[in-house]
């Protein structure tokens, strides 16, 4: 007789076959698996489900698995590549729109259904920091835009947190593009003319709706190469990289890979961009207006950007951990993570004691004898008693592999790690840091924000010294010392906790944050350095970004990141959390759910420590670097 199955079967095989019902393909392959929730090479994979399937969890889960169910039913992946507005913020808005045109049309009189997609949606916020939001200009444009379009399409008001979020803008769309808004539902069943409508809604937002493309695209349909350029010309690395990057499908919550590495962005204020997709041009995305200079993008710019600037360094802070905030509210700190993080602390704590097994498998201790210097042999004193004119024997102890290496941690300190992925980067450093100090390998954990969002001093310095063109970096650097690689762990744990801190995470200027880690690196007597850098999008500075040409410090990141694989002694890697990095890392790994974070970091750890290192002797490494 076949074993009965179990909660969890059942709940898998009946999320399977609605997955198909929902997206009228009979024959849909749906997988579970840790990578998940993703749709590639025609294979819908969710997350495994909770441990008790009738739990809230599960609700979020379904609806995960309805939103890329109706994506597959409702929508056209390659209409929507030609529709899409080349404009960063504009796409952003516009692939967050129509995915809320896809799930409105699919849902329709499927109450079930609707439920689910409200659950996905409120987690989905959550995880992104949209929902503790309380200012309305760090509401995200593209989040707002599909809520309001949500409530037009569906006649129903968005659920309590994702309304309450909305609200704070409501006023401001309404007066702004509510006649645009209202037109979309009389079109939300084709979804060309759907796209017509909502760039009459981007252009009422002042973005950029990339006309020129939109539905004469279609005519031009399969022209890779115009005889001539056309003003839409910047649309094709779009097109190109959806074509080449079909085997990435579609990610998280049924969108696009560009859409969720926008949505995971989504958190940080006035919906800032997302990384650029593929190669960065001189040709990238209007910024938002504020009447400032060097907005050309010419070529000088692209000169400019090589010789990247930084306007001023007056404000900049590098300080430790403690420094940020008194002992006792430090000390309260610290206590909330570990508290809000008792499972997960069980969870990496034991993926970490693996690490801790497969290191010490490794070195492999053995004694040197008959030394003249060293531990004493007591083992061989019978022979001074036999003749004492025999000398005393000495002994020593091989040295482990791992004890001259040194491990950084580099945090994203950025607002889009607000909520659980700050809470999740934390413990993992804390029990890495912890484990490696066991192995003997000494670990520095850094992270980096600035002071203040849109500019601080430095701003205000260049609005002083009136506005000269192409400032460069233009905001206040803040650089976090968590833990020295000297500092135990026991002394540097409660630092930690300053992540929790509320107003700490603000904005993020990759390419200095590495330089300054990599510096510190450079600069500890071990032989073998590694460096891990865990983020979860690109460099992000309002007031920088309007200052410059566009991807000013996307492509200040890029050389940095390439100096170093190329030129340095230190070993450099990268984890993603909902942003591909291996666009940018030659060693590199995407997450798409911040949970993995612990088990990816170990595990890309322990392959570092069991390759072996380069033998290039450390001072011709060192000459090389510099």
């Amino acid at each position: 007789m076949a074993a009965a199955e179990t909660p969890a079967e059942l709940f898998k095989r009946a999320l399977a076959h609605a997955a198909r019902a929902l997206a009228e393909q009979s024959g849909l392959e749906v997988a579970f698996g840790s990578d998940g929730p993703k749709l590639s090479n025609g294979v819908l994979t969710l997350p495994h489900p909770p441990r008790d399937p009738a739990g809230p969890e599960s609700a979020a889960l379904r609806g995960q698995a309805d939103r890329l169910a109706l994506r597959l039913a409702n929508h056209d992946e390659g209409l929507n590549a030609r529709l899409r507005p080349s404009d960063r913020q504009a796409a952003e808005v516009f692939e967050a729109v129509e995915q809320a045109r896809v799930e409105a049309v699919g849902a329709r009189s499927l109450a079930g259904v609707r439920a689910n997609l409200d659950a996905a949606l409120l987690t989905r916020l959550e995880k992104t920091g949209a929902l503790r939001v309380a200012e309305a200009e760090r509401v995200p444009l593209a989040e707002a835009a599909a809520l309001l379009a949500r409530e037009r399409l569906t006649g129903r008001r968005a659920p309590d947190g994702a309304g309450a979020l909305l609200d704070l803008v409501r006023a401001e769309l309404e007066r702004k593009a509510g006649a645009q808004f209202d037109a979309l539902a009389d079109a939300a069943d084709d979804q060309a003319a759907f796209a017509g409508r909502l760039k009459a809604v981007l252009r009422a937002l002042d973005l950029d709706p990339g006309d020129g493309q939109g539905d004469d695209a279609s005519e031009d349909e399969g022209d890779d190469k115009p005889e001539e350029p056309q003003p839409d010309a910047a649309d094709k690395p779009d097109e190109d990289e959806d074509d080449a990057g079909g085997g990435e499908g579609q990610s998280m919550d049924g969108s696009t890979d560009d859409q969720t590495a926008g949505d995971e962005r989504d958190s940080r204020p006035d919906g800032a961009p997302a990384e650029p997709q593929g190669d960065a041009t001189d040709e990238g995305p209007d910024l938002d207006e504020g009447a400032l200079p060097n907005r050309q993008q010419t070529a000088d710019d692209g000169r400019a950007i090589d010789a990247y600037r930084v306007f001023t360094s007056a404000f900049d802070e590098t300080i430790d951990a403690a420094e940020l905030c008194d002992p006792g509210e430090l000390e309260r700190l610290r206590a909330l993570l570990d508290q809000q993080l008792t499972a997960l602390s069980s969870v990496v704590a034991r993926l970490a004691n693996k690490l801790q097994r497969r290191l010490m498998a490794q070195q492999n201790r053995s004694w040197h004898f008959d030394l003249e210097e060293g531990v004493l042999d007591t083992a061989r004193l019978t022979r001074i008693v036999v003749d004492p004119t025999s000398p005393l024997s000495f002994k020593a102890e091989s040295e482990s592999p791992f004890r001259d290496t040194v491990v950084t941690l580099l945090l994203d300190n950025s607002g889009s790690m607000r909520g659980r992925p700050i809470m999740v980067a934390a413990v993992c450093a804390d029990i890495l840091a912890r484990t490696l100090e066991r192995c003997g390998v000494k670990v520095e954990i850094l992270g980096f924000t600035t002071r203040a969002w849109k500019g601080g001093q430095s701003r205000e310095a260049w609005i002083s010294a009136g506005k000269p063109a192409g400032p460069g970096r233009l905001n206040d650097l803040r650089h976090i010392i968590y833990k020295a690689a000297d500092a135990p762990w026991r002394r540097a744990k409660k630092n930690l906790g300053l992540m929790m801190r509320e107003g700490l995470l603000k904005e993020n200027i990759d390419g200095e944050a590495l330089l300054w880690a990599h510096e510190r690196l450079l600069a500890r007597p071990e032989a073998r350095q590694i460096l891990m850098v865990i983020s979860d999008g690109s460099p992000v500075d309002d007031s920088t970004q309007s200052a410059n040409a566009a991807l000013y410090l996307d492509k200040h990141l890029r050389q940095v990141i390439e100096q170093i694989e190329t030129r340095s002694p230190v070993e450099l890697i990268a984890i993603g959390i909902g942003h591909d990095v291996t666009r940018w890392y030659r060693r590199a790994v995407t997450i798409v759910d911040v949970e993995q974070l612990g088990g990816v970091m170990i595990e890309k750890l322990a392959e570092l420590f069991e390759a072996k290192p380069t033998a290039e002797p450390r001072a011709a490494r060192r000459k090389r670097a510099a």
